[in-house]
C-alpha cells in the first residue's frame, strides 16, 4: 500500500519540523510538503497532491479559517486536521473550523519538558486521525449500492415488549461530532420529554464553548456537566474535558457526578464510563446513541446497556466522518438501528414519546 501523503501547514518554523519529524518516523506516512501560511497552503495542494492536510489556525498572510473556506471550495473531501491551541480563543476558532469543514483537530503540546515529549504526544495524537481519515477517503472501498440518504437501516434483533417508556438519552460521540450533534439538538423539539448527557471527546475549555455553540442553536438549553446537577426533561449536558462524567440515583432523583480517575479507551471523558453508570441507573428505560469516531469506547458500555434491556443506535457509515465506534456497536449487533445522522433527531422523538420497543418495525 502506498504511503499516506501530508502537507503541513503552519508558520511557525519549530512546529512545521516538530510535525514534520513526528510523522516522518512512521512509515506509513510521507511529509510531501510544508508551507508557512494558507496561501502557500493552497498553491501546494495541486502540486504535492496531499493525501491529508494538518493546518494552523493563526497564521500571517492567510489564517486557518479562511484557508480552509478556500480549501474547501476545490477540494471538498480533502481531509483537514486543524493543529490549535489549548486556550478559550483556540478552542472557538477551532470549533469554528469543524463548521466550515475541518475533519477534526489536534491540540498543540505545551509544557511537556522536551521537544521528543512534545513529538511523541503530536505522533499519539496526530497519527491516529491521519490514519482513520485517509483510510476513509483514499483506500477503495467495495462497490455496493448507495445507501439511501434518509432512510435507516434496521438491524434484526428480537422484539423485546416492555410497557415501561424511556428515561434519559445517552450519547458517545468523538472525531466528527461536533458537526453531528449540530445536526441532532437543534432538530429537537422545545418538550422533548427526557434528559440528554453526552460524552464528546475534546480537552478542556472545548466542551464548555462547544455546549455554548449547540445551546445557541438548539431549543434545548445545552450545558456543561456539573457536579451534583439534576437532570430533568429537556435538559442537555455535555461532559467537561478531562472529567469523566456519570449518573447516580438517590430514589427517584438522578444527578451528575464528576471524576478523574483513570483514562478508559484512552479517553476522559469516556463513553465506556458514561454508559455504565446510566446501565445502572435506568437499565432498559434507557436509549444510547453512538455517533461518529475513532475507536471502541463505548463498545462495553452498550453491552451492558443491551443486556439490561435497553436499545442502543448507531450512527451509519455514509454520514460517519469515521465510523470507528458507531461501527463496532453495529458489527457487534448491539444496534436496534444503524442511522444517517439526519434520522437520529426524528428516531429519538419517536423512541422517547412511545417508549419504543427495541427492533421496532419501521
Amino acid at each position: 500500500m502506498p504511503s499516506i501523503r501530508v502537507l503541513v501547514v503552519d508558520d511557525s518554523v519549530v512546529v512545521r519540523r516538530l510535525v514534520s519529524d513526528a510523522l516522518k518516523a512512521d512509515s506509513r506516512l510521507e511529509v510531501v510538503g510544508v508551507a508557512a501560511n494558507g496561501r502557500i497552503g493552497l498553491q501546494k495542494i495541486p502540486q504535492v497532491n496531499p493525501d491529508v492536510v494538518t493546518m494552523d489556525i493563526e497564521m500571517p498572510v492567510l489564517d486557518g479559517l479562511a484557508t480552509l473556506k478556500e480549501l474547501r471550495r476545490t477540494w471538498p473531501r480533502l481531509p483537514v486536521i486543524m493543529f490549535s491551541t489549548l486556550t478559550e480563543r483556540g478552542a472557538e476558532a477551532t470549533l469554528e473550523a469543524l463548521s466550515l469543514g475541518a475533519s477534526d483537530y489536534v491540540t498543540k503540546p505545551a509544557n511537556v519538558g522536551s521537544v521528543s515529549l512534545a513529538q511523541e504526544r503530536i505522533r499519539d495524537e496526530l497519527v491516529p486521525r491521519i490514519l482513520a481519515l485517509s483510510g476513509k477517503v483514499v483506500l477503495p472501498m467495495p462497490s455496493r449500492p448507495a445507501p439511501a440518504p434518509a432512510a435507516p437501516v434496521r438491524v434484526v434483533r428480537p422484539l423485546v415488549a416492555r410497557p415501561e417508556g424511556v428515561d434519559v438519552v445517552a450519547i458517545g460521540v468523538s472525531t466528527g461530532g461536533p458537526n453531528a450533534l449540530a445536526k441532532v439538538l437543534p432538530a429537537l423539539p422545545a418538550e422533548f420529554p427526557v434528559p440528554i448527557v453526552i460524552v464528546q471527546h475534546m480537552p478542556p475549555l472545548f466542551t464548555k464553548f462547544l455546549a455554548d455553540r449547540l445551546s445557541s442553536a438548539s431549543h434545548l438549553k445545552v450545558q456543561e456537566g456539573r457536579a451534583g446537577a439534576v437532570l430533568e426533561p429537556g435538559t442537555v449536558w455535555i461532559a467537561p474535558g478531562n472529567y469523566h462524567m456519570v449518573v447516580e440515583r438517590t430514589g427517584d432523583t438522578v444527578r451528575l457526578a464528576m471524576n478523574q480517575e483513570p483514562q478508559e479507551n484512552s479517553c476522559r471523558p469516556s463513553v465506556d464510563v458514561l454508559f455504565r453508570s446510566v446501565a445502572e441507573a435506568y437499565g432498559s428505560r434507557s436509549l444510547s446513541v453512538v455517533l461518529t469516531g475513532m475507536g471502541q469506547d463505548g463498545l462495553r458500555g452498550a453491552q451492558l446497556l443491551v443486556d439490561a434491556g435497553a436499545a442502543v443506535l448507531a450512527q451509519d457509515e455514509a454520514t460517519s466522518v469515521v465510523w470507528g465506534m458507531p461501527g463496532f456497536i453495529a458489527n457487534a449487533g448491539l444496534a436496534s438501528a444503524v442511522l444517517p445522522i439526519d434520522a437520529v433527531a426524528a428516531e429519538l422523538c419517536v423512541r422517547t414519546a412511545t417508549g419504543a420497543l427495541q427492533g421496532r418495525a419501521s
